[in-house]
């Protein structure tokens, strides 16, 4: 008898499909990052013209571009796609390198005081806009705090989504544990 393997990227990007197919409908498409965005940028109370916007935007605009790439061109994607684009797109930084541009700006929009650490409540935030809040949400800030300080510094941060994107530990990467819940 033979037991299948568990792809953990496909069940790590699977979460992510979840999280940014924002209106339920089974696909994501731009108006999905959208309203991811608009969420972000309401929650922390930035206009659509602070420069931490304006970065954000082009971050999730140049993703989603090379996600269209990487799936032919299609304009809306279902599960499946989105897997096999981001996989591609993760590993093909020849236009874009998602997991240096994209964490950088999400990281400027969380750290609502500017003072390059995200703190318990800045990460609340981000758990809650994910709609990734559950009774151990909390735990995850401690396992991306690495240094132990009672913050998530910029570099931690990035460090965590590096490590949710290549990594293939499920349950015990600091990137697994913060954004495999999301």
């Amino acid at each position: 008898m033979t037991t299948a393997s568990i792809d953990p990227a496909a069940v790590k990007y699977g979460r992510l499909f979840d999280a940014f197919d924002t209106d339920g409908d089974g696909y994501v498409e731009w108006a999905d990052y959208q309203r991811l965005t608009d969420r972000y940028l309401s929650d922390q109370g930035i206009g659509k013209d602070d420069r931490r916007a304006r970065a954000l935007t082009a971050c999730y605009q140049m993703l989603w571009m090379e996600l269209l790439r990487h799936a032919d061109g299609a304009e809306r994607l279902t599960r499946e796609q989105f897997i096999a684009a981001l996989r591609a797109a993760s590993f093909d930084t020849s236009r874009f390198n998602m997991i240096e541009g994209l964490p950088h700006a999400v990281f400027d929009i969380l750290d609502s005081d500017c003072d390059n650490e995200i703190d318990r409540n800045e990460f609340a935030q981000l758990l809650k806009r994910l709609g990734a809040e559950t009774p151990d949400a909390m735990e995850r800030f401690t396992v991306m705090d690495t240094d132990g300080d009672g913050r998530i510094s910029r570099q931690e941060f990035i460090r965590s989504a590096r490590e949710f994107i290549y990594g293939h530990d499920l349950q015990h990467s600091p990137g697994s544990v913060a954004f495999g819940a999301v």
